[in-house]
């Protein structure tokens, strides 16, 4: 019985966690948005398609976390598929920017990526004793978290090279690049994860 009131203690405190990450994200979507369209950059842009993304799977998450462990695997599995999403809108924009090689301006650029290094810290520090409850939907959230916290820091360095170093589109081309790497990997850890959680199931 004190089992059960545990992990339902858990399932709550999991919950509320889950809602306000969904939030956070969904928050700075809107604001980073908006400047990447303003500058033209391809990270900022990469980035939030990825704050969208992980509202989204943290949503999924929260209606799915009361269902069994089959169902969380497959749900899982279409996890995997959506962490490509901004993988696949990254390599878009960036093939726009080739041919309109314009640098963002360095500015809004480094503020923008401080702001989402703020969010996405804190929602990883949320997610990180919840990363291995309820299997691979929680893990999903914490890598998308983790990860994004890394893509702003080179975000943030863009922007510092573009502002003193060289003035090009490259650094942040570049950089848009590797966000659209990262998310194809965490993808590829979510769908190991949750194979495995639905071959054990059945």
């Amino acid at each position: 019985m004190n089992n059960d009131a545990e992990m339902n203690t858990a399932d709550r405190a999991l919950r509320r966690v889950v809602l306000t990450v969904a939030f956070l994200n969904l928050a700075y979507f809107g604001i980073e948005f908006a400047v990447a369209l303003r500058i033209g950059s391809v990270s900022l842009f990469a980035d939030s398609v990825d704050f969208l993304e992980d509202a989204s799977v943290n949503l999924l998450i929260l209606a799915a976390l009361a269902w069994t462990t089959r169902s969380r695997a497959r749900v899982g599995m279409a996890l995997a598929a959506i962490l490509l999403v901004p993988a696949i809108a990254t390599l878009w924009t960036a093939w726009e920017k080739f041919n309109v090689p314009v640098a963002p301006n360095a500015v809004p650029l480094v503020l923008t990526g401080l702001g989402a290094l703020a969010v996405n810290l804190s929602c990883a520090f949320m997610l990180a004793r919840y990363r291995h409850h309820s299997g691979s939907l929680t893990k999903a959230a914490f890598l998308s978290a983790r990860n994004d916290a890394l893509a702003n820091l080179a975000i943030i360095a863009a922007g510092l090279v573009t502002a003193s170093v060289w003035r090009s589109a490259w650094p942040d081309l570049i950089v848009g690049l590797g966000i659209a790497v990262m998310n194809a990997d965490a993808a590829r850890e979510v769908w190991q994860a949750a194979r495995n959680e639905h071959r054990a199931a059945t």
